[in-house]
């Protein structure tokens, strides 16, 4: 329905109230409904994830058609991702915001700054899906209201043809509401915590959640060592979980992204069951250390499994954890994501310790010879040195290529004395052409940082505090923050309008007419900034 018809409808319905309405606008009526399209958290994860699903089937017929997103720990945050996104590029088309489980940790806990071990509050994890949503929907009410104000200007000059831009405009206004992929860390306990989660989760907006097979006690950050996976009947457990909860809420689209820290991890609380020999239980198994059982007075309270008709003890550690051999990662998590897949995954994420595109790539062509249209959410982490790992690999191809490097010690190469040499300028091209690159040879749909803000916020600080409280005092923040808000025009200069005066004024003329006292009249200070 268009915004006239919107009116027009109102104005019907005020009238049949026969003259107890008559101080109603049904203008105001149709504008606070245009500004508030998402009524529920429900309402934004169908929507979110109708997007999601048409994005996925465009990277299946066209690989360069690849979306990306940044991590967010708080809605203001993401707010201005998006903002920023429409302002820069026209549209939010295969632009995402990602929900950090690191970050909410690090930044959202009351316990203070923890580790990536899902030792903060699992309801932060909603809380913060609710907020986003919050921050972006009033990014659509600032924007269609600054639209109607203008299309206010246009009819009060007689300017119909500006009117009726304004109209289609506002009848086709993009709206900020983009998909959330929401990391559930390893589920927060058993199968059913994990569906009460998902379903919080959904609740609150989410369309796509990311779920990994790490023990959900034992859980660590995808880049640190001590990672403990489980079998993978417990991990389709917790898919199933998940699936349940989109199915209970209506969200029949919803997305669920299977992450297997396989790779890095080379431990295991338990040993799977097996019913069979080659069943899934005696393939994860199957890469557990063993060692024969050749004196059975040699067991001290030990597990012993079958393998190939000899019975093999695997080798337990005194921390009750089991470790799988070593060089047995990339195959542990081909196997991973095939199973995922088969058992209602939409989505991979295999996290690695580098960024490293046929390491990735050697993986995927196994999955995509059993699952063909396999994709990847991939972690462009800032837990990689990116400048050190794309200069070692380029130091490497022209070594191989028998290329002179005499003036380049491989040890070194982070230095900035070869900041300005071929090698680094090549290195730093490949970083620009990495994700183009990798969706097209490495099936990776997604790509993602999962840390950005934690890191700008940390450096804009950094400068801002340096400057300030030393000699450059007051020039410090009007040369280094306002003066380039102002020239490069970001709208939080305004920052009374962002936070919402605005809208507050025209609510105030909706309700009390020409009572109201409005805040943005000609001496609030923000009228400094309209040029």
């Amino acid at each position: 329905m268009t915004y006239q018809e919107q009116t027009s409808q109102i104005r019907r319905l005020v009238e049949d109230h026969q003259g107890t309405w008559d101080g109603i606008d049904p203008d105001a009526v149709a504008r606070m409904r245009a500004q508030n399209r998402f009524r529920t958290g429900l309402d934004i994860a169908r929507h979110t994830a109708a997007i999601l699903r048409r994005d996925m089937a465009a990277y299946d017929s066209d690989p360069a058609r690849y979306t990306q997103s940044l991590g967010c720990w708080h809605g203001f945050i993401g707010q201005q991702k998006i903002i920023s996104i429409k302002k820069h590029f026209g549209s939010t088309e295969g632009r995402y915001l990602y929900l950090s489980g690191w970050m909410i940790a690090a930044l959202r806990s009351q316990f203070g700054p923890l580790p990536d071990q899902s030792m903060h509050e699992k309801t932060s994890v909603p809380a913060l899906i609710e907020e986003l949503y919050t921050f972006l929907r009033q990014a659509d009410a600032r924007e269609l209201g600054m639209m109607f104000r203008d299309l206010d200007a246009a009819r009060a000059a007689g300017n119909e043809i500006e009117a009726q831009r304004l109209l289609h405009a506002i009848d086709h206004h993009e709206t900020h509401v983009v998909p959330i992929i929401a990391d559930i860390d390893a589920g927060f306990g058993n199968a059913e915590a994990t569906y009460l989660l998902a379903r919080k989760m959904i609740e609150a907006g989410a369309c796509a959640l990311q779920i990994e097979n790490q023990v959900s006690d034992e859980k660590q950050c995808g880049h640190q060592d001590g990672k403990v996976t489980v079998p993978h009947e417990d991990f389709l457990a917790k898919i199933r979980a998940c699936r349940y909860a989109f199915l209970e809420l209506g969200v029949e689209d919803g997305i669920i992204v299977a992450r297997t820290d396989s790779l890095g991890a080379g431990l295991t609380k338990q040993i799977a069951y097996s019913r069979a020999a080659g069943d899934l239980g005696d393939q994860y198994n199957a890469f557990l250390d063993c060692e024969p059982v050749t004196d059975i007075a040699t067991l001290r309270g030990d597990v012993v499994i079958e393998r190939d008709g000899q019975l093999m003890r695997p080798k337990r550690l005194p921390s009750n954890l089991y470790q799988f051999r070593a060089g047995t990662g990339e195959d542990r998590c081909v196997l991973d994501c095939i199973t995922a897949l088969r058992n209602g995954a939409d989505l991979l994420w295999i996290e690695t310790e580098k960024p490293h595109i046929e390491q990735i790539a050697a993986m995927v062509d196994r999955i995509r010879a059993v699952v063909p249209d396999a994709k990847l959410v991939y972690n462009n982490s800032p837990s990689f040195n990116w400048t050190l790992n794309f200069r070692q690999q380029v130091y490497d191809a022209w070594d191989a290529a028998g290329r002179d490097l005499s003036a380049y010690d491989r040890a070194r190469l982070m230095s900035v004395d070869y900041d300005e040499t071929p090698l680094a300028q090549e290195a730093d091209e490949r970083i620009r052409t990495f994700q183009r690159d990798a969706s097209a040879r490495a099936g990776i749909f997604h790509h993602l940082i999962t840390l950005p803000t934690y890191h700008t916020a940390a450096l804009s600080t950094d400068h801002l505090a340096r400057d300030y409280f030393g000699e450059a005092g007051m020039l410090g923040y009007v040369r280094g923050v306002q003066r380039v808000e102002i020239r490069e025009g970001i709208a939080c200069v305004r920052h009374q309008n962002m936070s919402g005066s605005d809208i507050g004024d025209d609510h105030k003329e909706y309700f009390a007419g020409e009572a109201a006292l409005k805040a943005g009249g000609v001496h609030n200070t923000m009228n400094q900034f309209a040029a």
